[in-house]
């Protein structure tokens, strides 16, 4: 298996941190060791005060299980324009083989009013009569959609 992180361009990482952590139920990535904040850490390496915004620079977020990928919220001078060609399903509904549909619906309406409160909108429902199919396409704080399955 090949090693990876997940990278999102945005304009304001560490809000797009907390955002993702709490979605993700991931947590804020600490700084290395030795430093006290992510700030410290680059202004270490030489990153110029102008580029590091406010706050503590937190940037990435990590699974607190280790099992799924590092994601960084790389800050970049332009804003979204056109529909993301790559979507994450944030998958709460469970398994169409083993929950029913109204469970699943239940489950996915639930999660969707947890992420509208931490600062995504609702763009659509994804749902049609006599489909056994239930989701909801949303976006994050600074327009990326996903899917809440």
């Amino acid at each position: 298996m090949v090693s990876y992180q997940l990278v999102i361009d945005c304009a304001a990482p560490e809000r797009m941190a907390r955002f993702w952590a709490g979605a993700l139920r991931y947590t804020v990535e600490p700084p290395p060791g030795g430093f006290d904040t992510w700030r410290a850490y680059w202004r270490s390496l030489g990153v110029p005060e102008e580029e590091l915004g406010e706050g503590d620079c937190s940037d990435s977020i990590v699974d607190p299980e280790g099992h799924g990928p590092r994601i960084w919220f790389q800050q970049v001078p332009e804003g979204k324009v056109v529909k993301n060609r790559f979507h994450l399903d944030v998958m709460v509904g469970g398994r169409r083989e083993d929950v029913p549909l109204e469970t699943r619906r239940a489950r996915v309406d639930a999660e969707v009013e947890r992420l509208v409160r931490a600062g995504a909108s609702v763009v659509r429902v994804l749902s049609q009569p006599g489909v056994d199919h239930y989701a909801v396409a949303m976006a994050d704080p600074e327009g990326n959609e996903f899917d809440v399955v």
